[in-house]
């Protein structure tokens, strides 16, 4: 990883921009403030970023997969149901969220806020979690059931059986509760 490191005075801190793909941190010496150059170049970064998908995740993928395996049918990502659920069930007035943890701010093993331009990823992911409280309000306002499968319930140290996770949706359905989850672990 390229590092370069930079001391510097008050007066050329504010004098001396950093540049694109560049972070800062103070220096642990006290000396001035760290510049971080990022190891790849802004191009390939933002198509890096670009390629993280919101749809047909590989965890959602895996729910669609076991959910139709069972016999369940849906529709993915309707327009006319508020948030765009994943998943939405007609049938059982039932949508289904699979939330990956670092989005929406999920407080388990697999969320770790970024220490480079925290200014910039607390305020979008607080956004997220703004908006999944709407969104599950209005879903409540309109009388739909809601799920979230959190991405640590299938992937991390914790993550239990994919079964066991499709097994826990399907009872859910079945079920007259309101709102569920599962996290890794279990079920909150």
């Amino acid at each position: 990883m390229l590092l370069s490191f930079l001391s510097l005075s008050s007066s050329q801190k504010q004098s001396n921009p950093i540049s694109p793909g560049q972070s800062t941190q103070e220096n642990p010496s006290g000396k001035g403030v760290l510049h971080l150059a990022d190891v790849v170049s802004a191009e390939v970064r933002s198509r890096m970023m670009s390629g993280i998908r919101s749809k047909n995740t590989k965890p959602e993928l895996a729910i669609r997969r076991g959910l139709h395996a069972r016999g369940f049918r849906f529709r993915l990502h309707p327009d006319n149901v508020p948030g765009k659920p994943d998943l939405v069930m007609p049938h059982y007035h039932a949508a289904i969220f699979v939330n990956g943890c670092f989005w929406h701010r999920h407080d388990c093993h697999l969320f770790k806020m970024p220490s480079t331009r925290p200014e910039f990823w607390s305020q979008k992911i607080e956004r997220n979690v703004q908006r999944d409280a709407i969104v599950r309000q209005e879903l409540e306002e309109t009388g739909w059931r809601h799920f979230i499968v959190w991405e640590c319930a299938l992937k991390g140290r914790m993550r239990l059986a994919p079964e066991e996770v499709i097994e826990r949706c399907a009872r859910w359905l079945h079920g007259e509760e309101r709102a569920g989850e599962i996290v890794a672990g279990g079920t909150c």
